[in-house]
């Protein structure tokens, strides 16, 4: 079976789980509200909370998972599939990304919010073919510097710095270089929607890296979120390399439902992304994205 063929079948089997999800969810409203409780209840509580406190609470903390920098520490593992690389478009990769999310107090106006980016790389016929191996990449640690409060007009936004830092354990999985910049993002929330942009930049500042860094990333984004706190979403995770002068834009668009199993908050989903433009090495065609999102509010 070819990577492309393969890639189909497994997009179409995503789509299919995902929408099997979605339609069991519209058939029991009580139930749908229940399991996105935000907040534990008291057990000793005699009273117990309305169906309209739940759906506002899982309302609440859905639009919180549609904001990069809200006050929510979670746990995103997101499970990428592309093929078509190299020479001959025979290459493919898994890249599994785990992506803590850690807010932090700095007093009763800012927030301090954590974003690390931990990627686990399996790789085929990449960059030759007969070439395969595994991995961890470079992990991508950035800061942001948040007012806890929008502003008049609506507006959330943080800035801070980036760092790449090289703990490729393979030199084909990661630049493995130092480089750092800064990081910033801005969105607004209204009603169900969400909608912003988060942009970096990297430049490499160690003379000893094999590999010069001088890259710009910008992803502009839109969510939408269902009475059933089903989210759909639709973004681009764009970056130019300054060196290369080349592109690369994968458009991704999905969905993620928020659920409850047992004690644990998650959001679970995924869907597909088209590679409108890529390096000369690089992904060509349709992949395919699986999530999962570890919530614990605090």
């Amino acid at each position: 079976m070819s990577h492309r063929t393969r890639s189909f079948f497994i997009s179409c089997l995503l789509l299919l789980v995902v929408g099997q999800y979605a339609t069991a969810q519209s058939d029991d409203d009580a139930v749908a509200e229940q399991t996105v409780t935000a907040e534990q209840t008291d057990d000793a509580s005699d009273e117990p909370v309305s169906a309209d406190a739940q759906a506002a609470q899982a309302a609440a903390l859905a639009q919180k998972l549609a904001n990069p920098v809200a006050s929510l520490i979670s746990v995103p593992i997101q499970i990428n599939y592309d093929d078509n690389y190299g020479l001959n478009d025979k290459g493919s990769v898994w890249r599994t990304n785990v992506q803590p999310v850690i807010p932090i107090s700095l007093n009763d106006d800012w927030n301090m919010i954590s974003r690390t980016i931990i990627p686990i790389v399996k790789q085929s016929d990449v960059p030759i073919p007969g070439v395969s191996e595994s991995g961890i990449g470079d992990v991508v640690q950035s800061v942001f510097f948040s007012p806890k409060k929008p502003t008049d007009g609506g507006l959330i936004w943080g800035v801070g710095p980036v760092i790449n830092i090289p703990t490729s354990t393979k030199e084909t999985l990661g630049p493995e270089a130092w480089a750092a910049g800064p990081t910033g993002l801005v969105l607004k929330q209204s009603g169900p929607w969400t909608y912003g942009a988060l942009a970096n930049h990297l430049w490499s500042f160690a003379k000893e890296d094999k590999t010069e860094i001088n890259a710009s990333f910008i992803q502009p984004f839109v969510s939408y979120i269902t009475p059933k706190k089903l989210t759909y979403y639709i973004n681009t995770e764009s970056t130019y390399n300054w060196e290369t002068k080349d592109w690369s834009v994968p458009i991704n668009f999905g969905a993620n439902q928020l659920m409850k199993v047992g004690n644990q908050i998650m959001q679970v989903g995924g869907g597909l992304r088209y590679w409108a433009e890529s390096s000369e090495m690089g992904p060509e065609g349709w992949g395919v994205r699986m999530n999962i999102i570890f919530v614990f509010p605090t």
